[in-house]
């Protein structure tokens, strides 16, 4: 009878430490690139130690706008923009919030090797035997592959774009460098690989890729009157390519995205709580 006590004291007591939060459930959503695990899971970190449930929802990047958009996600800090996710910005447009970026100074492009001699993706034109004639890509209905496609045409590349995944390009990439075969993959900074590798982006005169891209927090339309203080820590949220670069890499080496997570905001406590005070 002790122990019956005992147990339903416990539960009690967790049923009502859970509700005296007062905080709503904070729904994140977001795609499985590795610089976006590593933003969300910091930010996921942040919410819970002031209190909030968070849930995570992994999709891909349409269904993530489009899960801000009615609501059934509270917001994302995944979205590239002015040029990579400029689309899903019109369509959704009045229907989510735009806080602003949190993270600046991003490039995307071309990336090889420094090994490789190329070093424009004119230089491509000249030996794309040398690469399989293959570009490495992404996932599939990505906008950088649509790029890519784009930019195969109008430099009349004698090469294919390769459609895979995140992790895959990267898993190639690392086997080429190994082996230091030459590779031509879709690639943006900030990432891990740039960390683990020497690696440089093709000199791309066409601008096919535009320029610098920013990383936006973008939130659903009623979040702000519906759990201020989450959008509040939503729209301070903002941290530089090295920090991303570093909870990456962490993850790389082998660390749960969690724990990496915690271990970036144990470090860096100062900065968290101007996002949080």
């Amino acid at each position: 009878m002790l122990a019956i006590l005992l147990i339903a004291s416990v539960g009690v007591t967790t049923l009502f430490t859970s509700q005296d939060t007062g905080k709503e459930r904070v729904t994140l959503t977001y795609v499985n690139w590795d610089s976006e695990v590593a933003s969300t899971h910091v930010l996921k970190k942040v919410l819970e130690d002031q209190g909030f449930q968070v849930k995570l929802q992994e999709v891909d990047v349409g269904p993530m706008f489009a899960g801000v958009a009615s609501g059934d996600a509270d917001g994302t800090v995944a979205a590239w923009l002015p040029v990579q996710h400029r689309n899903y910005m019109e369509k959704y447009k009045g229907q989510v919030e735009d806080l602003g970026p949190n993270l600046k100074g991003t490039r995307l492009g071309l990336v090889v090797p420094r090994y490789v001699k190329a070093n424009s993706v004119y230089d491509l034109k000249k030996d794309a035997a040398q690469f399989d004639h293959q570009i490495i890509g992404i996932e599939a209905g990505a906008n950088m592959n649509k790029q890519t496609e784009k930019l195969i045409k109008d430099y009349d590349l004698d090469m294919e774009l390769v459609e895979s995944s995140s992790a895959a390009m990267a898993s190639t990439l690392a086997k080429a460098v190994k082996e230091k075969k030459p590779i031509v993959v879709t690639g943006w900074q900030p990432h891990w690989k740039f960390a683990r590798f020497q690696l440089k982006f093709l000199d791309d005169p066409k601008k096919e890729f535009g320029q610098s891209e920013e990383i936006h927090t973008i939130v659903s339309k009623d979040l702000k009157e519906k759990n201020p203080e989450a959008y509040q820590i939503m729209d301070r949220f903002h941290w530089t390519p090295g920090d991303m670069e570093e909870v990456m890499l962490m993850i790389q080496e082998g660390k749960e995205p969690e724990q990496a997570a915690a271990a970036w905001v144990e470090k860096n406590k100062d900065k968290v709580k101007k996002w949080t005070q």
